[in-house]
């Protein structure tokens, strides 16, 4: 996945005084935006690329209106080449000479506009960066947690942690989640499930206290900008107290069986 404060930092550096200008696009494409749901964004990018044309034909300069139309060729051959695989959004800046060429989809919502101009406009850009951050989701469940990493509103990768509550020892978990194991909190009898609570109660500091180095290495080592502990008051409160790394919000609700989709709705909004 492209490292967007890398991205930003080479376009800032880009400044036009000719007729080879820059054309910036942000496409929003979102089937799920009421105002889509006709495709109404393959009619925005019509009008829009023919705008500027129109303008530089009335404009009569011959070569700025040969290096939009480069420019705007190559764009319709991205858009009609990617359309299957579209999500919210369509980010593009380029210019005739290839100097630039940034072409990509992404999950976030964007506003549709065009600009074409001598520097690249990277308002909205620079807020997506601001506002998706490389992230570490982690899930609480009483003995279970569960770390979703995501970046631009994008999973990048899941990892679980399961509690043998026979050596306090947590592990990393491969494969299914096994329902009804003896270190499940849902599995067997009331009345084990009875003890298991009470006894998640007493413990549950120290447990996770001992888990808590693990995911402040998690957090250094992969460069989370931003935390969110989400989980039931008592687990996602203890957990967060626990760690060295304050999180940016604790969110108090039971997701980790939830799909991570949902997950980042319910962090990003």
């Amino acid at each position: 996945m492209m490292d967007l404060t890398k991205e930003i930092k080479k376009l800032e550096s880009i400044q036009r005084d000719d007729a080879n200008k820059v054309f910036t696009m942000y496409l929003n494409t979102d089937p799920s935006d009421p105002e889509q749901q006709g495709g109404e964004w393959k009619i925005h990018l019509k009008n829009g690329l023919r705008n500027f044309e129109k303008y530089l034909q009335e404009d009569d300069n011959k070569e700025e209106l040969k290096n939009y139309q480069t420019v705007k060729e190559k764009v319709q051959r991205f858009v009609e080449g990617n359309e299957q695989n579209y999500g919210k959004g369509v980010i593009v800046f380029a210019t005739a000479d290839e100097e630039i060429w940034f072409a990509e989809r992404v999950q976030m919502p964007i506003k549709t506009e065009f600009f074409w101009q001598e520097t690249p406009e990277l308002g909205q850009l620079k807020h997506l960066s601001e506002s998706y951050p490389k992230s570490g989701i982690i899930l609480v469940q009483q003995n279970e947690i569960k770390v979703i990493e995501a970046y631009l509103n994008e999973i990048e990768e899941t990892y679980s942690y399961e509690l043998d509550i026979n050596t306090d020892d947590w592990r990393e978990k491969t494969g299914p989640r096994k329902i009804g194991s003896a270190n499940s909190t849902l599995g067997g009898t009331n009345n084990q499930t009875d003890d298991f609570k009470a006894r998640f109660e007493a413990n549950k500091q120290r447990w996770y206290k001992k888990i808590a180095p693990k995911l402040d290495k998690q957090a250094k080592d992969r460069s989370w900008e931003k935390i969110y502990v989400v989980g039931e008051p008592g687990q996602s409160n203890e957990l967060s107290e626990q760690m060295n790394k304050p999180a940016d919000d604790v969110i108090q609700k039971n997701m980790l069986d939830h799909e991570e989709s949902k997950v980042l709705e319910e962090i990003y909004g």
